[in-house]
């Protein structure tokens, strides 16, 4: 074995540094990224005295090399109710885009298969156990109750969009909880107190906005943060703008603010309101979390959490295809940053309140 290959990078005291990132080994070599990945997976593209210095460079400095995936396949298993629907579908096609360019770069294959059950799940897992070309499986937006079907399953499964409390599996997804925290505080710094959440309730997905939105409002709220709470059975706009002209028939606009689970929802409580005379921004503002494209052109253009989505399913391809690398490896649950895209739904409260005082005073 060559002496690069022995290296063990360690600090101060005997301990290992911190883990060598793949951009170091492009460093060191004078590529790019992109390059390095390839030419460490066994990829097309890169000339053979590149690829062999990469190699060295990666050993001198105690990477860990992957095992080649070159020609073999990806599985990823899709909600299929995300693909067919046109509301949602968004969110995964954006997601799969970044797993498709991934998988360019590193030369793998992907397969994907709408699941709409537990039977679905069933024979999707059959195949890939069977076909030694399978490498493993992208889990993107299914439902919870679909990891106890993976019992026993002996290749690495990557949860997109979703989690694994039992650990068994990694998981790649948005910084939810610390998203929906962020957007209610700045709506508190606005200097909105009664700030609705809009939501569907179910995967635990959701449920991290929702202990974000209760988390930054607990300290805040005036009133029970449980009577702030709107719930919808879909992510469809026109029953999110139903739900919310019933809140406003049976209790009037008794909040100032509205914050949904998702754009799909913000779009339909924009409806709403607006169905039943309240401005946006003018007297109730409204944060989506996604940052669809259409959020930028809606009436009026949608301030919003910016999901990252094309790069969750970066992140988990290259998650999995660590898993590969050899050796014993332990469960990983990523969270990727989210950002506040300010557009024109937001308001600070006081132009709120002026407006209400001025709409008092002509109707007496």
């Amino acid at each position: 074995m060559r002496k690069g290959a022995e290296v063990s990078m360690e600090g101060k005291r005997g301990r290992p540094n911190r883990r060598v990132r793949l951009e170091e080994v492009a460093k060191r070599c004078g590529v790019s990224v992109s390059t390095a990945s390839r030419a460490l997976t066994g990829a097309a593209g890169v000339r053979e005295p590149m690829r062999a210095a990469i190699i060295e460079a990666a050993r001198s400095l105690s990477y860990t090399i992957p095992t080649s995936v070159v020609g073999r396949k990806v599985i990823v298993a899709a909600s299929s109710a995300a693909m067919i629907d046109n509301s949602r579908a968004q969110f995964t096609f954006h997601v799969l885009d970044g797993l498709n360019e991934r998988a360019r770069v590193l030369g793998v294959e992907l397969a994907t298969r709408p699941v709409a059950g537990a039977e679905d799940e069933l024979a999707l897992l059959r195949e890939a156990e069977a076909d030694p070309s399978v490498a493993g499986c992208l889990f993107l937006t299914l439902e919870d109750d679909m990891l106890p079907l993976t019992e026993g399953f002996s290749k690495p499964i990557v949860l997109i969009n979703g989690d694994d409390p039992t650990m068994r599996h990694s998981s790649v997804t948005p910084c939810n909880r610390a998203a929906a925290q962020f957007a209610t505080t700045r709506l508190l710094q606005l200097g909105h107190r009664r700030i609705l959440f809009l939501m569907r309730r179910g995967r635990r997905t959701i449920e991290r906005r929702f202990e974000g939105w209760r988390d930054a409002l607990t300290a805040s709220a005036e009133g029970r943060v449980e009577d702030l709470v709107v719930e919808v059975d879909d992510w469809l706009p026109e029953l999110a703008a139903a739900a919310i002209a019933r809140r406003i028939d049976a209790r009037g606009v008794d909040f100032t603010a509205v914050l949904t689970a998702g754009d799909s929802l913000a779009y339909g409580a924009i409806i709403g309101l607006e169905q039943k005379g309240v401005a946006v921004p003018e007297q109730v503002s409204v944060i989506g979390m996604d940052d669809l494209p259409q959020s930028a052109f809606c009436n009026p253009p949608l301030t919003t959490m910016h999901i990252p989505m094309r790069e969750l399913g970066s992140a988990a391809l290259t998650l999995l295809l660590e898993h590969l690398s050899g050796g014993p490896w332990l469960a990983r649950r990523v969270e990727l940053a989210c950002r506040l895209v300010e557009r024109q739904s937001t308001a600070p409260v006081r132009a709120h309140r002026l407006d209400l005082q001025a709409s008092g005073a002509k109707s007496r």
